[in-house]
């Protein structure tokens, strides 16, 4: 199975398929409006106008499973991300990362992204994956990596 077979909702409740990002380099974030890391959503919007116009896309995928720290209904989440960090990367649906509810795309991308031990589960928020161009997971990053330290993983699959 290859990513771009996988669909996903928009935060507008719009089905799309992930072939819509075939080409680009993707980074695919679980995010939440109150937690901790809840500011790296200004380092995640700063990487993608730096990159968008060389084929790069954050995705932004809310999630309630840790601490409830996303307690909010999709239009309330993309207000917030609009109006405090003026997020214009992509967003979608609030979605399950763990547990036999979790969103098909998240449970592509831990079975090809293994976690820290060899343990798959999402651990918190603002865990990232990259997805290179032909659409393979590259990397697994922690919810304490900030956006700004995934720039050079980012210039060479742009390259």
């Amino acid at each position: 199975m290859s990513i771009y077979e996988l669909n996903i909702s928009s935060i507008d409740a719009k089905e799309m398929s992930m072939s819509e990002y075939k080409k680009r380099v993707i980074l695919i974030v679980n995010v939440a409006s109150e937690c901790g890391f809840t500011s790296q959503y200004e380092g995640l919007e700063k990487l993608y106008q730096e990159y968008k116009e060389q084929g790069f896309m954050v995705l932004g995928f809310p999630s309630n499973q840790f601490g409830e720290q996303e307690p909010a209904s999709n239009e309330k989440i993309k207000f917030f991300c609009q109006e405090t960090y003026d997020v214009h990367f992509d967003m979608f649906a609030k979605i399950d990362v763990n547990g036999e509810s979790a969103d098909p795309l998240y449970k592509f991308l831990k079975k090809k992204q293994g976690g820290f031990l060899g343990m798959d589960a999402i651990k918190w928020n603002f865990t990232k994956f990259l997805v290179d161009r032909e659409g393979n997971v590259v990397s697994r990053y922690a919810p304490t990596t900030k956006p700004k330290s995934i720039s050079l993983d980012i210039e060479k699959l742009l390259k």
